[in-house]
């Protein structure tokens, strides 16, 4: 009899030993099933000048109502800003259209993807020797972009001016320097990396020069002596990683390019550009 107390207390702290790790286990399992709250640091990759500064102006103070921090890293060429994105070292970027970020994915086998279209700034040619198109001299030397989806609007842009001609049935998005098959004027075409092409205007007679850079240099929209009509596949997307796509963060911010609030910076601050058919 004198036992029983002893195998009494040695059961309860059995039975309370037990309890204690199914409690754990539940807790654990609880804990476990419970999703992890999303990142609300974005850092947001754009080539300097329009696109950074659409960012700044009109996407970064919606989101950080929101309750974000907004980082926003600019980049100087067209590589970097993709490889930052795969990588993980940007939540997005902003400064392609969808046919460079196709083609750029498939080649370097990158798992990013777009989400919006933004307002776009054309591709522009302009001069600091001639006033006019029409003052095109036989010989006369015109920079375009290096890059093969730029390239092929500048060439397709030439070829309305008359200066050239491209081979029949070739696909206006992919053509090059090879299917130019008239040159009577003799043009000499000088591909320079895209940053590079306002600086290109002190020595050459005709350059074409993407929006975003035009701007960034100092040049307006309005010096152009043409500006291209952009084609729908030619206008500026959000780009994300692929396995971002259904996170909250990606809502949030497609959301902000979509508000009226975004919309009256655009019409306050990028006049000239072209608009998304969500803002018309």
């Amino acid at each position: 009899m004198k036992r029983k107390p002893f195998i009494l207390i040695g059961l309860i702290l059995i039975l309370t030993a037990f309890l204690a790790a199914c409690g754990g286990q539940k807790e654990e399992q609880a804990t476990a099933s419970q999703p992890q709250s999303e990142t609300k640091e974005l850092v947001i990759g754009a080539t300097a000048g329009p696109y950074s500064d659409q960012v700044k102006k009109g996407i970064k103070p919606i989101l950080e109502k929101k309750g974000y921090t907004v980082k926003i890293v600019e980049f100087n060429d067209y590589v970097q800003p993709n490889q930052a994105l795969a990588e993980g070292s940007l939540n997005a970027n902003v400064f392609q259209h969808i046919v460079y970020l196709e083609n750029f994915s498939k080649e370097h086998n990158l798992p990013i993807e777009d989400v919006i279209q933004v307002p776009t700034a054309p591709i522009g040619i302009y001069s600091q020797k001639h006033k006019t198109l029409d003052e095109v001299q036989p010989g006369a030397t015109v920079s375009l972009p290096n890059d093969p989806t730029n390239q092929a609007r500048a060439l397709v842009m030439m070829q309305n001016f008359g200066w050239i001609k491209l081979k029949d049935g070739v696909d206006l998005l992919r053509v090059s320097e090879k299917d130019v098959v008239e040159n009577k004027k003799n043009i000499k075409l000088l591909p320079l990396e895209a940053a590079q092409l306002p600086r290109s205007l002190a020595d050459a007679d005709y350059a074409f020069v993407n929006g975003n850079f035009a701007i960034a240099s100092g040049l307006k929209l309005t010096e152009a002596l043409e500006l291209e009509d952009i084609p729908d596949q030619y206008m500026n997307v959000v780009a994300i990683k692929t396995a971002d796509k259904d996170k909250q963060f990606v809502k949030d911010l497609i959301e902000a390019y979509k508000s009226q609030e975004f919309k009256d910076v655009i019409d306050k601050e990028f006049q000239g550009f072209v608009k998304p058919d969500y803002m018309k």
